[in-house]
């Protein structure tokens, strides 16, 4: 061993962990990389140790997240069947890893390894019992998309590419949930290996990892509860009798639309990567760009209204793609979400283009930027071409309503729905009427059918929840003071599974401001607006336990 140089120099955490890959981690001080020694900070220090600490305590969460699911004896074959899934999945990242010669690839490995083998071990366990009611369906559901998140998050930490394990959590859990919400302040300093995976995590998340698992296995009676827990929406529609044609149909859909516009963006000039990447992150409804402008990298009106385009036609029920297919028009015609969907694409297009001409040189430009941003904000992907808050305060307003609403049901978007709104706007009409009319006896009807009281009381206690989680989390978000248009927004975007939020959460901004409290808080409610608020709630519940 030589004599170290004395010469030192000072480096950044983002440094540190992406150029180094702790080539000395247990040195308190100090460390050598390439015969210069660096010194860490304090801070660093303080980092690390944080950083070793909660990856223990989550890591021990994924385990005692499986062991509650097998608890369920029911569940194990579901949650081999979903860890081999997610093991699969990470062959696709590893490849790109490869393509391009990153040796952060080999972190994708590992991770492979330890879920095959997790998945492997479970399918060696025979349930006695193979009946799985709604509860446990809804308990599963939870768990499962909680572990999926655990797991997807360990490349970014072990790569070093997102050296805190919280904040590789809350970046995947947003992957995963659609959200598109980041803590990376520098995305394109990612590996493009990290920046696929990043992307297709919106993919596998936007129709659902327990959907794809349905569409190749027939889980009988098993199948409508799972799918009742993670399909967004007031209620779940069979196309077919069968649950897994259903499913099978649902995601053969989805693959043609991604397919599509991955050729209409190739067309355009964009790049094979930036195609997939973009493609992925239009699907799924999620915007994690891979560019620090996100579409506004692209210079193209092509590019940009060829995703404006399909961020819209991905917000639309999956239902209808489907009567399309089997030229039952009418059925198309009278969808009334459908028409309320695009009719307030159509109004607050108008409005905002008229509302931000000053600021663009044409009217068409104008046009341009607003209907990508609604696009974007109601179908809650969150890609941008231009930072919206800066427009003025009537164009702000009506995006943040647009995040509140969100698109159709059966769809990859978040939000509380068109239906939703749809039947409440009814019930509330009803409920007028028979105060002027006491004895008039009245009904919900949507598109001509009855609609059951169970769907219009779920729809008015999944208002109840969503205004307390709504009300409940900003106040939990102000104890880091960032101030109110910040928790507010943050909460918004993250129940609704928007993505970017009002002031430093803007399009040009982030999330890493935000305390370690506030992005487990921030985790939980993305998983909340994910799937619907109910399994995550009902996970929760202490009286599920109680009653076992």
């Amino acid at each position: 061993m030589g004599k170290k140089k004395e010469q030192y120099c000072p480096l950044t955490r983002w440094q540190y962990f992406t150029k180094t890959l702790y080539h000395d981690p247990s040195s308190t001080g100090e460390f050598t990389y390439d015969g210069v020694v660096y010194r860490k900070s304090e801070a660093l220090q303080t980092v690390e140790s944080r950083n070793s600490r909660l990856q223990m305590g989550l890591v021990g969460l994924m385990f005692l997240a499986f062991v509650l699911a097998t608890y369920f004896r029911s569940a194990m074959p579901l949650a081999a069947g979903i860890l081999l899934i997610v093991a699969a999945f990470l062959v696709l990242p590893l490849a790109v890893a490869v393509i391009y010669g990153e040796s952060s690839g080999i972190y994708f490995l590992y991770t492979m390894i330890a879920a095959g083998l997790l998945g492997f071990l479970l399918t060696r366990f025979k349930p006695a019992k193979r009946d799985m009611y709604a509860r446990e369906g809804f308990v599963f559901t939870a768990l499962a998309w909680v572990v999926i998140s655990l797991i997807g998050a360990a490349p970014f930490t072990l790569s070093g590419q997102i050296p805190s394990y919280l904040d590789a959590v809350f970046e995947t859990v947003s992957g995963f949930t659609t959200t598109g919400a980041s803590i990376l302040t520098n995305v394109e300093a990612l590996d493009n290996g990290m920046l696929f995976w990043r992307s297709f995590t919106h993919w596998l998340g936007g129709m659902g990892i327990l959907v794809f698992m349905l569409s190749l296995v027939n889980m009988g009676g098993q199948a409508n509860h799972l799918l009742r827990a993670e399909s967004p929406g007031p209620t779940v529609s069979k196309m077919v009798p069968n649950m897994r044609k259903s499913a099978a149909i649902l995601y053969g859909i989805y693959i043609v639309m991604t397919a599509v516009e991955v050729v209409l963006l190739l067309i355009g000039g964009m790049p094979l990567f930036d195609s997939l990447c973009t493609a992925f992150g239009t699907a799924g409804t999620g915007g994690f760009g891979i560019k620090n402008s996100s579409m506004g990298y692209y210079d193209s009106y092509y590019l940009q209204g060829v995703v404006s385009v399909f961020m819209a036609l991905f917000g639309v029920n999956f239902n209808v793609y489907f009567f399309l297919l089997m030229k039952k028009y009418a059925m198309v015609w009278r969808n009334t979400e459908v028409r309320a969907y695009f009719a307030i694409i159509a109004g607050s297009t108008l409005i905002i283009t008229l509302n931000i001409l000053g600021m663009f040189p044409t009217a068409f430009d104008a046009f341009h930027h607003a209907f990508f941003a609604v696009s974007s904000v109601i179908t809650t992907t969150g890609f941008s071409t231009t930072d919206f808050d800066l427009w003025p305060q009537l164009s702000r307003c009506i995006l943040v309503l647009l995040m509140i609403v969100g698109a159709c049901a059966g769809s990859t978007s978040g939000g509380i729905k068109v239906s939703r709104i749809l039947l409440l706007g009814k019930l509330l009409h009803r409920e007028i009427k028979k105060i002027l009319h006491p004895k008039h006896i009245s009904v919900i009807t949507v598109d001509g059918q009855l609609v059951e009281d169970r769907v219009v009381s779920s729809a008015a206690a999944y208002m109840v929840a969503y205004m307390i989680l709504l009300l409940g989390g900003a106040t939990l978000l102000a104890w880091d003071n960032l101030g109110f248009t910040e928790s507010f927004t943050a909460v918004l975007t993250c129940l609704g599974n928007v993505g970017p939020g009002l002031g430093r959460l803007g399009p040009a901004g982030n999330f890493s401001p935000f305390s370690g409290f506030s992005k487990v808080v921030m985790s939980l409610l993305m998983l909340l607006g994910r799937l619907e608020l109910m399994p995550i709630l009902v996970m929760l519940s202490p009286r599920m336990w109680r009653e076992r």
